[in-house]
């Protein structure tokens, strides 16, 4: 044991340790259930049964990909143009 650090501190460590193999443990068994599908849902029956309450049998770990947003565009009356132009002249004149 280190004779600088407290025992609260030395508990404090291997708690965090010990959580952090089971959080990665639990990562690992979610995707591996994601990833192999329902070939191990025979082990998990009883009364914690994903199907038996309605919920999804397993979370993605990832969500799936959507397309680009699709684009929007507006019309713009004849004033709103020349007050645009007139913006874009003027920034254009300041970068000068």
């Amino acid at each position: 044991m280190l004779q600088d650090v407290s025992i609260v501190q030395q508990i404090g460590v291997a708690v965090l340790a010990v959580a952090t193999v089971v959080w990665a443990v639990g990562l690992v068994r979610m995707m591996r259930r994601d990833r192999f599908g329902d070939r191990f849902a025979g082990r998990f029956e009883g009364p914690f049964d994903a199907e038996a309450w309605g919920q999804a049998p397993a979370l993605r770990a990832l969500p799936a990909q959507q397309g680009p947003p699709r684009t929007e565009t507006v019309e713009l009356t004849a004033d709103e143009r020349a007050a645009f132009a007139v913006l874009v002249r003027q920034f254009g004149e300041s970068r000068s």
